[in-house]
């Protein structure tokens, strides 16, 4: 993912390809530190443990900033959508209030063998600042973990 002018920093979802090494990373810091400070202003001290209103609205999004600035590999496709790269996946999940976090990777790559390590490390950091994460088994026994905002 690129920054587009109009809309800002966009991050790593694991559906676009895969950024240049060493170009994002002063932008995936101030938009990290940029969600904590919003959510410092919306709910006080204590706020930075809880999701944000903006946050909520923009889920897939606001998800994929807490894992991609945690440091794990999001996924990543060629031009063709291949799979070039084991890594997450963030996608709309079953709710409006919800999305799905699954491992995935290019054909042979092994990401099945390393689905239930690596997804319970997004949800270990996803949970620190305050997402609901709960670990299924979806069709053909493959793992995600569904996130959403506490209740």
């Amino acid at each position: 993912m690129v920054t587009d002018p109009g809309r800002g920093f966009e991050p790593a979802t694991g559906d676009g390809a895969a950024a240049p090494p060493g170009r994002r990373e002063a932008e995936l810091r101030t938009a990290y530190e940029g969600l904590l400070q919003i959510r410092r202003l919306v709910g006080g001290p204590a706020g930075a443990g809880v999701p944000a209103p903006w946050e909520v609205r923009q889920l897939p999004r606001a998800v994929a900033l807490v894992l991609e600035a945690a440091g794990i590999t999001p996924s990543a496709l060629d031009a063709e959508g291949r799979r070039t790269r084991t890594g997450y996946r963030v996608a709309a999940g079953s709710g409006p209030e919800r999305v799905e976090v699954t491992w995935v990777g290019p054909p042979g790559g092994g990401a099945a063998e390393e689905e239930r390590e690596r997804l319970t490390a997004c949800a270990a950091v996803l949970e620190e600042v305050g997402w609901v994460c709960l670990l299924y088994r979806g069709p053909r026994r493959r793992r995600f973990l569904e996130v959403e905002p506490p209740r």
